[in-house]
Parts: C-alpha cells; sequence; structure tokens
C-alpha cells in the first residue's frame, strides 16, 4: 500500500510523535521513509539586504541536517530503508513538490492543534500541505509536554 513516506520535520521534539507513526506504518509495508527538513526562506525574506544571509541559511542547513539524521538513525535503527533531505523555501510549497517529485505515497506530519486567532496568525504548515495535497496526509497530534 505504501512504498514512500514522508516525514516532514521542523526540528522540533513534537515530531517524535509523527514519526513513530511513520516507523510503524514504514515498517509494515516495507517504505522507503524519507526525512525532509525545510529552511524556510520565506521568514527571512525582510531581512535588509545586506544582512548576512549565506551564514544564517548555513546555520540553519545545518540544524536540518542533524535534524533528519537524528530522525534516519532511529528509522534505521528499525531497519527501514531511509532518505534524507535539507531543502529551502516556503514550507508547505516543498513538502508538495518533495512529495510529488518524489512520487510518496503518504505524508505523515505532527500538528500543534492550535485554533482560533493562533491558527490565524501563525498559520499552520500542516494544515496548507492537508488542504493542498494530492498525497494522503496522516496527521499526528502532538501531545501537551511536548509544544
Amino acid at each position: 500500500m505504501y512504498d514512500d513516506i514522508l516525514v516532514p520535520t521542523d526540528g522540533s521534539k513534537g515530531v517524535d510523535r509523527a514519526v513513530e507513526h511513520a516507523l510503524s506504518l514504514a515498517d509494515k509495508y516495507g517504505a522507503t521513509a524519507h526525512v525532509l527538513y525545510v529552511v524556510n526562506t520565506s521568514a527571512y525574506s525582510t531581512l535588509p539586504a545586506d544582512s548576512n544571509w549565506e551564514s544564517i541559511t548555513a546555520a540553519l542547513e545545518e540544524e536540518g541536517e542533524q535534524s533528519t539524521d537524528e530522525i534516519a538513525a532511529r528509522l534505521r535503527d528499525s531497519d527501514v530503508e531511509t532518505q534524507t533531505s535539507v531543502d529551502q523555501g516556503v514550507p508547505h510549497k516543498v513538502i508538495l513538490g518533495y512529495a510529488d517529485d518524489n512520487d510518496v505515497d503518504l505524508i505523515v506530519m505532527g500538528t500543534h492543534g492550535k485554533t482560533g486567532l493562533d491558527r490565524l496568525l501563525l498559520g499552520s504548515v500542516t494544515e496548507k500541505v492537508v488542504r493542498s495535497s494530492e498525497t494522503p496526509v496522516l496527521t499526528v497530534r502532538m501531545v501537551e509536554d511536548e509544544e
């Protein structure tokens, strides 16, 4: 049923529950798990032109590499074939593009469960992916301790 499962991560502890679900499904179906970290370049679009964008990007990419490597190690310890990627762009667009480009069968994402004004003001990458994806999306609610 699933050959390729995408697990986007933002490096937070809350993604652990989504990883558990992805691991269980990948193990059951013999799927490859794709772990993706997106450096959100839209969040830094208002920086002054003279700011050192390259050093900021390098630091964020290093954080992404560390995050994807930690998750990949967990998956590989359970004998799940794993691929990692760190990309730049608008997170939900990069996630959707990655899913299309890699023929992903399922996207597994954590959600903070924000409602009302919090969600409106902050936006939700998960919500944007759910609303726009042609690929099925499994959302996993983070527990309050992890928020």
